[in-house]
């Protein structure tokens, strides 16, 4: 019997925001700039804007990849806002309510599936610290460093640690406005901690990346800075693949 043709998705997730090189800077996602540009010699055409969704990038075996546009009804977006700063809403921030990671390989019995997105929802620094706040991504903490009235020309004023607060608890704060399942940093780490309460007392050993599990935000608060952690990998698992795009 042949074997079917492997399926492969180019996108990192399966929502994800386009990167605009306009040879000034990028308007929109840093990260995503060199799938935008692929989608773009392929004929796709954004709208420009910073939150502009890209259309997936499936290929099948050899053949020349597809893309599929996400019609807009599908996704649920979220606009941030502050509950205490009104101009927050000005910045015109906004991000998808769901994470959906398609560029891994799930490995199960010695099998590998390439195509095999799995989703849970967001801890809210994912998107206020990384997605938003990183100086690679949307880089947004100066903006709000100084609609803030912040010093931000010396890093001694810690304008950037309070710039980022500021940010996460919008990101916060804007999902349970609209209802999306989100879960701050320290309940996270609660739960990661009875998890491994739990798992010991089955007579289970814990394994993890301690670099994945502790926070951006505020990580020596959490019990994950303080201890050490089993790095053994184990399958079933996911793994990435790597990075490079279609020709």
């Amino acid at each position: 019997m042949q074997d079917s043709p492997r399926v492969r998705i180019w996108n990192t997730q399966l929502i994800r925001y386009a990167g605009y090189d306009t040879g000034t800077g990028i308007v929109g996602d840093p990260d995503t700039a060199a799938l935008t540009r692929y989608c773009q010699s392929r004929g796709w055409v954004g709208e420009g804007t910073p939150f502009d969704l890209l259309p997936l990038v499936i290929q099948v075996g050899d053949r020349e990849p597809e893309l599929f546009e996400l019609p807009e009804e599908t996704v649920v977006e979220v606009p941030l806002s502050h509950p205490e700063h009104e101009w927050f809403a000005d910045l015109e921030l906004q991000w998808y309510a769901v994470p959906i990671v398609s560029d891994m390989i799930l490995e199960i019995g010695g099998l590998r599936y390439p195509a095999a997105p799995f989703n849970g929802w967001y801890m809210g620094t994912e998107i206020g610290s990384r997605d938003l706040g990183d100086r690679d991504r949307y880089d947004k903490l100066p903006e709000i460093g100084e609609r803030l009235g912040f010093e931000t020309t010396t890093d001694r004023s810690l304008w950037k640690d309070r710039a980022l607060t500021a940010l996460n608890r919008a990101v916060l704060h804007s999902f349970d406005r609209h209802g999306v399942r989100i879960v701050d940093h320290h309940t996270a780490a609660d739960q990661f901690e009875r998890f491994e309460h739990e798992e010991r007392a089955a007579g289970r050993s814990v394994t993890g990346d301690r670099s994945w599990l502790l926070p951006p935000n505020a990580s020596s608060t959490t019990h994950v800075f303080h201890t050490e952690y089993d790095e053994t990998v184990r399958t079933p698992n996911f793994f990435y693949r790597d990075a490079s795009l279609p020709n």
